[in-house]
């Protein structure tokens, strides 16, 4: 049944590289909390991760964004996207700004404007692969890639995709949604000043004693989401 203008949307909520639905949202109690106040949440598992297909070749994840559209109901929805989730999110905000009411970008920084380097992403994939390293970064993210019911071949693949052009100051001022932007203060991906700033109606929440990979546990991070999505 098509929603009716005046109706409340589900929330769409969008994990990170490695993660899920399942253990990005659900086990801190993200879900269950929207649920008690009111809003329906909107489980996606991003290809490649959790329950949905899991391609081994980089070339299924150049779209990334036009997939995550195709998952979403006609009716726009709020969202909450983290990390790779964010990034997908906004890139799909700056093509389709209409398929969305309220949004959350959480973990992703000012970087969106530079040209992607793969410097990182290839330790990462070593790392992945099997390659030695006492790189600490990419040990961790080797971590997460092999924890239970991942695919490391598909998140090496997700790592190696093909890279997009930066998105740019001019693409988000256009861009009119109700906007909040979180990011940890430890956070590798910070500052977040200037995407924040890009938009003309958003917010910025900086998580004070928060790195990357704990913002989804943050207090502060609910917290802020549950006031953001109350109405």
């Amino acid at each position: 049944m098509p929603m009716s203008s005046t109706a409340t949307p589900p929330v769409a909520l969008v994990h990170g590289w490695a993660g899920s639905f399942a253990t990005t949202w659900q086990q801190p109690g993200v879900a269950a909390l929207l649920d008690d106040i009111g809003r329906t949440p909107l489980g996606i598992d991003l290809l490649g991760h959790g329950s949905a297909d899991k391609p081994h070749d980089p070339a299924a994840y150049a779209g990334l964004h036009e997939w995550l559209l195709r998952q979403l109901p006609d009716e726009p929805v709020d969202i909450v996207g983290f990390s790779l989730g964010a990034l997908t999110t906004l890139r799909s905000l700056a093509t389709r700004p209409h398929r969305f009411r309220k949004v959350v970008l959480a973990g992703i920084g000012d970087a969106v404007f530079e040209p992607t380097t793969h410097d990182m992403a290839q330790r990462i994939v070593a790392a992945i692969e099997g390659t030695d390293t006492d790189d600490s970064t990419a040990l961790l993210f080797r971590q997460y890639a092999h924890q239970a019911g991942n695919d490391p071949v598909a998140l090496a693949a997700v790592m190696k995709r093909p890279s997009s052009a930066p998105l740019t100051f001019d693409q988000l001022s256009a861009v009119t949604n109700e906007i909040l932007v979180c990011i940890g203060d430890n956070d590798f991906a910070a500052p977040a000043d200037r995407l924040a700033g890009a938009f003309p109606n958003s917010r910025l929440v900086v998580l004070k004693n928060t790195d990357h990979f704990a913002t989804p546990n943050s207090f502060s991070f609910i917290d802020a989401i549950l006031d953001f999505l109350a109405t």
